[in-house]
């Protein structure tokens, strides 16, 4: 009985948090969610699913508070560097072919990712005719993202992701260490489009040749994962790559008659 008068609070909650806000967590992995929400609440001083959902809906700057406590914030540079490398060395040769190639990092959090894209494409001459969209639907992680502003300690680690990744020289090439900070290069951050979007709400809003979603679909359920890879397919080019996290696939969606394997260990695929 408990359980179901849980879930009867995280769905007026969330269908709060639609209607007030706009932002749709309904089709998110349940108890994944829940669990965020039981961390959330004594963050945010609340003691109860309903009365958060009572505050949210007239204090907008507890919601404030709440968004990137539901979303995923966890990302570093040249996250899982054999990644990276499959790109420089599997679609980057492909991108060189096309005038002007558009890049999607769909779920971009605090724009880690489409820094380190950025630093690939330096290196293999493509930055300055390619444009990166990176998407987020946390308007704070995206003002983050922008100012490309890192903490001074998390640069070692990301330096050594950048070497395994192949980097060509030093991540110290690319930023600029002040005030406990490392600000990476304006020539990195003018060819990155940071912009809100939803993958549960939103459509496509370019044509691009590479998608970029990674540790994100692992949130979702099945239907908006299917809604998602929906959004990728019709972005892309044909032939274009789409990349997707360790863990996640393609194996069961209902498009991936849609695709052909390219790496399977990095989940990087190709629209037929």
């Amino acid at each position: 009985m408990e359980t179901d008068l849980e879930e009867i609070e995280i769905d007026l909650l969330l269908e709060a948090v639609q209607r007030r806000y706009r932002h749709d967590f309904r089709p998110y992995a349940r108890a994944s969610l829940a669990r965020r929400l039981a961390q959330a609440m004594p963050r945010l001083g609340v003691a109860s699913l309903s009365e958060l959902q009572g505050r949210i809906l007239r204090e907008p700057d507890l919601f404030a508070r709440l968004l990137p406590l539901l979303t995923v914030q966890v990302s570093e540079m040249f996250r899982d560097p054999s990644y990276f490398r499959s790109v420089r060395e599997q679609v980057l040769p492909v991108l060189q072919t096309y005038p002007s190639p558009k890049i999607w990092v769909a779920g971009c959090s605090t724009g880690e990712e489409a820094y380190s894209l950025a630093i690939l494409l330096h290196e293999e001459g493509l930055l300055d005719r390619t444009i990166l969209y990176a998407t987020d639907i946390n308007l704070e992680s995206l003002e983050r993202a922008q100012r490309g502003v890192f903490p001074i300690e998390r640069i070692a680690g990301f330096s050594v992701n950048y070497r395994l990744a192949g980097g060509r020289g030093s991540l110290s090439d690319y930023y600029t260490a002040a005030y406990e900070g490392a600000i990476f290069d304006k020539r990195l951050r003018r060819r990155i489009v940071f912009s809100d979007h939803s993958l549960a709400t939103d459509h496509v809003f370019a044509e691009t040749h590479f998608v970029s979603c990674r540790n994100v679909l692992i949130y979702f359920d099945r239907t908006l994962q299917d809604r998602a890879i929906g959004l990728f397919t019709e972005s892309l080019v044909r032939r274009g790559f789409l990349g997707l996290g360790s863990s996640e696939s393609l194996r069961s969606s209902a498009l991936s008659g849609s695709y052909e394997e390219i790496v399977r260990a990095d989940r990087i695929y190709r629209k037929r």
